[in-house]
């Protein structure tokens, strides 16, 4: 089995997250340590070029696939907005709801300390997921 840098990992993430869900794609071949791109909008499609098989790899989630939306939200809400908690529960029963999260975010001088913390809270479940998938990793 192969080896992948965790940074690799992370990459083949965000651009999996970049877009909606099931529009970007990336597999990882666990028997060359070879990361495959597949992006709808973007007309990349290397599985197809180098004639591999998705159904051998291991396909990297989604982040609504780790459960970092809603969610992730509402922790972070709880620790660092307690008083606006139930704020924040309605902005996200409606439309458009990061937005005014993060309106609400830059009203409390709190936008910077929510990426450290989605960035945090996203690495921890992506090297979880490595660890359940028996994905070695090199760091």
């Amino acid at each position: 089995m192969a080896v992948f840098s965790f940074d690799d990992i992370e990459n083949a993430f965000l651009f999996v997250g970049s877009a909606q869900y099931g529009e970007n794609e990336a597999y990882l071949d666990t028997e060359t340590g070879r990361i495959f791109y597949r992006s709808v909008m973007g007309g990349i499609d290397e599985i197809a070029e180098n004639g591999v098989d998705a159904d051998e790899m291991v396909i990297i989630p989604h982040k609504n696939d780790l459960d970092l939306g809603k969610a992730l939200v509402l922790e972070f809400a709880a620790s660092h907005l307690p008083d606006e908690y139930d704020r924040v529960l309605d902005i996200f029963g409606r439309r458009g709801a990061y937005a005014r999260f993060k309106d609400l975010l830059d009203s409390k001088g709190l936008v910077e300390t929510w990426y450290r913390f989605e960035d945090d809270r996203e690495k921890e479940a992506l090297r979880y997921w490595c660890e359940k998938n028996k994905i070695e990793l090199s760091d």
